[in-house]
């Protein structure tokens, strides 16, 4: 498939079916953030269709295999331009997401969207991830901006919740990042993703510290 993927072809493909009135805000998403991208190089894809496939659909993607349970808490470590925490909060009002960045300038545009979207379950936060103490811990913490995996997992692991996990959002199957994780770390699962209009492959990596498990 290619960059001209509309929403409704990915979610067909990827057989999502959304809450009301997500669909619109996925559009407004897309709008904003090309229109942020000009003057704040908030990504360097720049085609209001390819942030549709390689970061929208992308980042939906991901609910294709993992299970989040009504009134989870979500965290996004690294979110950058609100990837994929904001299409996840669109897509699943019943999970309170947390937008994680030390980028002040990120995380500006992803308070202007979570504003502008409406996302009463979506809320962000500027600050490193050393010095971030959440009031309640997650039941999930996920990114894709981490390059390597445990590095990911020594930074989410004191944030997430008894029986946490820590998801990791890869291209190719990260074999040395996955040989080199620390005892201690359990690999639950290394799903693919088919991800309409992004050629390549595309994993999950779903992680759990042994220390968090019930």
């Amino acid at each position: 498939m290619t960059d001209g993927v509309t929403l409704e072809d990915g979610l067909r493909a990827l057989g999502l079916a959304l809450p009301p009135g997500a669909k619109s805000q996925l559009a407004a998403f897309v709008a904003l953030l090309a229109k942020w991208n000009r003057t704040y190089n908030l990504t360097a894809i720049r085609a209001p269709a390819r942030m549709l496939t390689h970061h929208v659909l992308d980042s939906l993607a991901v609910l294709t295999v993992l299970a989040l349970a009504p009134g989870a808490r979500l965290l996004d470590l690294g979110c950058g331009a609100g990837l994929p925490g904001l299409p996840l909060a669109v897509a699943r009002p019943d999970v309170a997401v947390t937008l994680l960045d030390s980028s002040s300038k990120k995380v500006a545009f992803v308070r202007q969207a979570i504003g502008e979207l409406g996302l009463a379950n979506a809320t962000a936060v500027a600050a490193r991830v050393e010095a971030f103490v959440p009031p309640v811990p997650f039941d999930v913490v996920i990114s894709r901006a981490f390059a390597d995996l445990a590095a990911f997992e020594a930074a989410a692991r004191r944030l997430l919740a008894p029986g946490g996990a820590v998801v990791a959002m890869k291209g190719r199957l990260p074999g040395p990042e996955l040989a080199a994780l620390p005892r201690g770390v359990r690999v639950v699962a290394t799903p693919a993703l088919a991800v309409p209009g992004v050629e390549g492959e595309r994993h999950l990596v779903i992680l759990q510290p042994e220390a968090s498990q019930t």
